[in-house]
């Protein structure tokens, strides 16, 4: 492939990097964490369909297996100081480059809710007390006992304790327990791990993992992701610019890996469709969604406030909204288009039902809203 990237080609790449392509899929959770460098986490079940997206042949029972057996990545707080799950062996880089931000930028809150830096240190130390004898406990319980302890807790101060704590690396999330996730001690749950500095070579070394997960992207797109500054998302990818090229693209400049260049050409451009979950990566990585979504529909996947909406994409662009509404004895997934869609692509929708349904291991019953198709599983 020579000059410009076309949309379709920009698609494609993004959609091959993110293993969100048919032949990207991987039979491997931890090999999605891992590529991806970081997978958004703040809605759990979401984070598991993310997952599932990029996966063929797993199971729930497979991911939880993978992250509390083989603990081969951790729930945790990290980039811009939202929940992601981090390959275990990233975990100290990424908390080397981000967690201080994320402390620093919290500052506001912290003072509104009285937690000093005293009194987050001294938390510090009775967490680490509690856990090692009483652990995993909930969020409930580590905050009554925590309370106990003089320790401030009401409302949101408990929140902020526990990301305070994982943010020094203290703590990550351990078991689930009845529906419920719990805390342990990181130092427990992960004992090889060792905190690192940070450093420009770390940041320019993720960089350029950026670029093989997401790319093309630019500076900016890093910048927004990570949720550190403009200067250093630069000064990270000019240390690179001798492995990227930088064609024109429908969302301006970009940058590639030299070795990804020639990838849209091998890229096969069968139809795919796939159901993302809300704040799904391919959803919220990018600076600007105009790649992916007509502006006439951009608020049905970005109404606003931070919210990203769960989509159904095809081929790379948004096309219609989708949500899984589970009871005790049915369950469904209900796609509600943004126009009428072309019937061809039923047979697309029906295979990444029977995809979630697998992964879920529960019948499902697709149901499109605007012509009233019905399959089960």
């Amino acid at each position: 492939m020579n000059g410009d990237l076309s949309l379709a080609q920009l698609r494609r790449l993004r959609l091959q990097n993110q293993r969100l392509a048919e032949d990207a899929r991987t039979a491997s959770a931890a090999t999605v964490v891992r590529d991806l460098c970081a997978l958004q986490s703040q809605e759990w079940l979401s984070a598991q369909l993310a997952i599932a997206a990029r996966t063929t042949g797993i199971t729930r029972e497979d991911l939880r297996r993978a992250r509390e057996v083989d603990r081969s990545f951790v729930l945790t707080w990290s980039l811009r100081g939202t929940l992601h799950l981090v390959a275990a062996e990233d975990l100290a880089p990424q908390l080397a480059l981000f967690a201080e931000r994320a402390i620093s930028g919290t500052n506001r809150r912290y003072q509104q809710l009285g937690l000093s830096e005293i009194i987050r240190e001294n938390a510090l130390d009775h967490i680490a007390e509690i856990l090692a004898k009483d652990g995993p406990l909930i969020r409930a319980e580590l905050a009554e006992k925590l309370g106990g302890r003089g320790v401030p807790v009401a409302g949101q101060a408990i929140h902020h304790l526990v990301r305070y704590a994982a943010l020094r690396g203290l703590i990550c999330f351990g078991p689930e327990r009845a529906g419920d996730l719990t805390y342990v001690l990181l130092s427990e749950w992960l004992p090889d791990y060792r905190a690192q500095a940070a450093s420009d070579e770390t940041l320019s070394d993720f960089a350029r993992r950026y670029l093989r997960a997401y790319g093309p992207a630019s500076s900016a797109d890093f910048a927004r992701w990570t949720g550190i500054s403009a200067k250093r998302t630069e000064a990270a990818f000019a240390a690179i610019a001798g492995d990227c090229v930088a064609p024109e693209s429908p969302v301006g400049a970009v940058s590639l890996l030299k070795e990804q260049f020639d990838q849209p050409t091998a890229v096969k451009a069968e139809p795919a469709a796939r159901f993302l979950p809300r704040y799904d990566n391919y959803l919220l990585v990018y600076e600007s969604r105009d790649f992916m979504v007509d502006a006439a529909y951009a608020k049905r996947v970005h109404p606003g406030g931070g919210l990203i909406r769960a989509c159904v994409i095809v081929d790379g662009e948004a096309v219609a909204n989708w949500k899984l509404q589970q009871q005790r004895k049915t369950a469904r997934i209900v796609v509600s288009p943004f126009q009428a869609l072309d019937k061809s692509l039923l047979p697309l929708l029906e295979a990444e039902t029977g995809r979630v349904s697998q992964f879920l291991q529960r019948d499902l019953e697709l149901r499109i809203e605007d012509i009233g198709r019905r399959a089960t599983w």
